[in-house]
Parts: C-alpha cells; sequence; structure tokens
C-alpha cells in the first residue's frame, strides 16, 4: 500500500513541458485563447509581435531590397558618399556610399540569429549543467567553483579575450558569448533544482527506487522549462547587445563579410558629427529589437510563474 501511495505522488506533478504544451496547444487551437491571452497580456503580445516582424523583415530582406528598389548591402558608390536620407537613400548613406537602409535590414539575420541562437545554446547547456551541479553534491562542489572564476571576469573583457583567441566569424562570437552566458543559465537552473530535489514527488520517486536519471529526466529537468525559457530571453537580449559591444570595438563579426547593427554603427562612429544617421537608423533596429524581446520575457515570466498568474 506504501508503495502504491508514493507511486501516486510521484505521478501528481504534471510535467513543466507537458504543462507547457498543453497551454500552447490550447492557443492555437482556439483563436479565442490568443485573444484573452493578448488582452492578459498586451506587453507579451506587442513584444512578441514586434520581434516576429523584425525577423520575418530580416529573412525577407533581399526580397524587400529587391522589390523597394534599393541598393544593395555591400554595393558602394563612392560619389553618392554620406547621402542625406532622402527619396534615393531612406536612411541614407555611409562613408562608402552604401544604403544604409539596406544594411539595417540585411544586419537584422546575423544579429537575430546570434541572439536566438546563443539563447538556445545556454539553455540547453546551462539547464544540463544547472540539473547535474543542483542534484549531486560532489558535482557541485567542483563544478560551480569553476562558473564562479567565470563569472568573477567582467563580461565583456572576458568575451573580447576570446574573439582575439579565435578566428573572427559569426560562429566564434556565438561561441564567445556563450562561454560568458553559461555561467548564469547554470546558476539560475541549479537554484531551481536545489529547491525541486526537496519536493515530495522528487522524494516519492527516490523511495520506490527510481534511478537518478529518471529522477533528473522526468521531473528535475522538465520543471525547469519555465524558469530558463524567462531567462533565456534576457540572454537572448543580451547576447544582441554584446554583439553589438564586440562589433563596436573591432573585435566582433567583420563587416567586409557580413553587416550587422554593431559593425554598422561601428563604421560610421568616426563620422558621427558629419552623418549621424549611419549610427542612429541601426540603433534604433537594436533598441527597438532588444526592448522588444525584454517585453516578451516579461510577459513569460507572468504567464510561466503560477504565483504571478493566480495574481493577474
Amino acid at each position: 500500500m506504501a508503495r502504491e501511495v508514493l507511486r501516486a505522488l510521484e505521478e501528481t506533478p504534471a510535467s513543466g513541458l507537458v504543462r507547457i504544451g498543453r497551454n500552447v496547444a490550447r492557443a492555437v487551437s482556439d483563436p479565442r485563447e490568443l485573444v484573452r491571452s493578448a488582452r492578459r497580456q498586451p506587453t507579451m503580445s506587442v513584444g512578441i509581435a514586434i520581434i516576429s516582424t523584425m525577423v520575418l523583415l530580416s529573412l525577407a530582406s533581399p526580397l524587400l531590397i529587391d522589390v523597394l528598389g534599393a541598393a544593395p548591402p555591400n554595393k558602394t558608390h563612392m560619389d553618392d558618399r554620406f547621402v542625406a536620407p532622402g527619396a534615393t537613400y531612406w536612411f541614407g548613406s555611409d562613408a562608402f556610399g552604401r544604403d544604409v537602409f539596406s544594411r539595417s535590414l540585411d544586419g537584422g539575420k546575423v544579429s537575430l540569429f546570434i541572439g536566438v541562437t546563443v539563447a538556445v545554446i545556454s539553455i540547453g547547456v546551462g539547464s544540463i549543467l544547472g540539473a547535474l551541479t543542483g542534484y549531486f553534491r560532489p558535482v557541485d562542489a567542483v563544478l560551480m567553483r569553476f562558473m564562479d572564476g567565470l563569472q568573477a571576469i567582467p563580461t565583456l573583457l572576458l568575451a573580447i579575450a576570446l574573439m582575439m583567441l579565435l578566428e573572427a566569424g559569426v560562429w566564434t562570437v556565438i561561441a564567445a558569448i556563450v562561454i560568458v552566458d553559461t555561467p548564469g543559465m547554470t546558476r539560475v537552473a541549479r537554484s531551481q533544482v536545489l529547491s525541486l530535489r526537496e519536493q515530495v514527488f522528487v522524494e516519492s520517486a527516490r523511495a520506490i527506487g527510481a534511478s537518478s536519471i529518471r529522477v533528473l529526466g522526468r521531473h528535475i529537468i522538465p520543471n525547469l522549462i519555465a524558469p530558463v525559457i524567462i531567462f533565456g530571453t534576457l540572454l537572448a537580449a543580451q547576447a544582441i547587445l554584446v554583439e553589438a559591444y564586440l562589433s563596436f570595438l573591432g573585435a566582433g563579426v567583420p563587416p567586409a563579410s557580413q553587416a550587422t547593427w554593431g559593425n554598422v554603427m561601428a563604421e560610421g562612429r568616426s563620422f558621427i558629427t558629419k552623418a549621424m544617421w549611419v549610427i542612429f537608423f541601426p540603433g534604433l533596429f537594436l533598441a527597438i529589437a532588444v526592448t522588444s524581446i525584454n517585453l516578451m520575457g516579461d510577459g513569460l515570466r507572468d504567464v510561466l510563474d503560477p504565483k504571478l498568474r493566480r495574481r493577474l
């Protein structure tokens, strides 16, 4: 009898992944649920709408540039250097006569790709490391001291050092930012695991002889989904900013290979008094993207956190 009670307690809590999947499925299948969610969380809806629009515009930038008759992003026109925004160049031109509108639109592909990729990798790696350190005390004693060492180094300086050691490129920037961001995600996941491992359903699973792998896979990691997704949105916004910092300092994606919001602004910093539009428009795109991601993250926190959801 006691064993059946323990098994029932183990099966009581629904997996975090299952809960989220059910909520998403219900919202997609019922348009009225989407409308209600938008009304309950207007800031999240605005953030999702803005960032989705920016992603679509960036992905469709080659087609849009061609349809709108704008110059290709890397095509130079030395006779049209520093042309002010107008009918020919909507956002003006830079020091090489390149269209700032095309470069701002096309640069979003790399900047947003870096943000999303860094968030996904950091969530995956940080969740696994956080689950291991929070559940196994010997692993925690060793691995978290290494993470503390990484966090003691200033984020930007560590990223610059990694960029100097490796060959410049998009994936190098992603690797540098992931190494910088993973300790923070690991600490967030670990704090959640330290709380989860004391819950009744975890204790019940242990009591009926469930292996550590089963406990981690069935109970611990699925219940990390909500907090790590929320923190992941913050990491995505931070990664976009760090890429802009690195590019602005000359340690990011080379401008010759691919335009990003950061390196477009970096190329125009020497001419800010003469052609401020070279920095203003990509900076505006960057600010809108980061703000919309933060709005989306705030809304997700309210939706996925049961305590906050009961207050709504």
